[in-house]
């Protein structure tokens, strides 16, 4: 297996430094650091010889959709002594939140106050405190997970006097861009956003994650202040011909 992962790292070498040459760029065109953002490389159904080649190539935080992906990974990767931050980006059950309390980095998608509270009950069974941003849908699409804007004073009202769980910010998903630069507006509208509801939270100085940005856009989200971008295709390729070709 150490082979194949030996193989592996010169690809993803490149990839990874293409793309952070590219934020570079992006953090360069609108004045910003690029020490200010966290890339997190995207894995999903990429085989843990993957993630591992990445984590190897200096890209620390992987991200997972599924559950059992994610704790597998954790697992086979912690073997071989390699602990990246393990982000959790998917849709996530309730009844799948025990299996990741005290082993994620981060939750960005906790899209129902219910969910916010079982992670606050098994966190707080656990004796640790578990990270989470809250999933907003800003572009009102119904295919979109996450929290109306108009709601999030409420949410935060509710979800920031929970025990066990800290909050850090948002996390959207702009639609699949139909031209260049489309994605920009849904991008900008987060951030206002994000800048509207830190008087709101419980402890303004941990409001400090703006995830959003993927493979496709995510120049326009670093433009419109994401501090966290979610890459999968840029750094571990196609996941359709991978699949065609598993």
């Amino acid at each position: 297996m150490k082979d194949n992962i030996e193989i592996l790292r010169p690809g993803f070498a490149g990839r990874i430094k293409a793309v952070r040459e590219s934020i570079s760029d992006a953090c360069s065109a609108c004045g910003r650091s690029a020490d200010e953002i966290t890339l997190i490389g995207v894995s999903k159904v990429f085989p843990w010889e993957c993630a591992a080649a990445a984590y190897m190539e200096g890209l620390t935080d992987l991200g997972e959709n599924k559950v059992q992906d994610l704790t597998a990974k954790i697992d086979t990767l912690a073997g071989e002594g390699l602990k990246p931050n393990w982000h959790m980006i998917g849709t996530l059950q309730k009844n799948k939140v025990k299996y990741l309390i005290g082993k994620t980095h981060l939750i960005h998608s906790v899209n129902t106050v219910e969910l916010a509270e079982e992670i606050s009950k098994r966190s707080v069974c656990n004796n640790v405190i578990t990270d989470i941003l809250l999933q907003v849908n800003v572009s009102g699409e119904e295919s979109k997970h996450g929290f109306a804007p108009a709601e999030m004073k409420s949410v935060i009202e509710r979800t920031g006097a929970l025990e066990g769980v800290r909050l850090h910010g948002l996390m959207t998903m702009a639609p699949i861009q139909e031209y260049e630069g489309q994605a920009r507006a849904v991008f900008a509208d987060t951030h206002k956003l994000f800048d509207e509801l830190k008087s709101e939270v419980p402890d303004p100085s941990c409001w400090n994650v703006l995830s959003m940005g993927m493979s496709q856009d995510y120049r326009y989200a670093i433009m419109e202040g994401a501090t966290h971008i979610r890459i999968g295709t840029a750094i571990f390729g196609d996941r359709a011909k991978y699949l065609q070709n598993a």
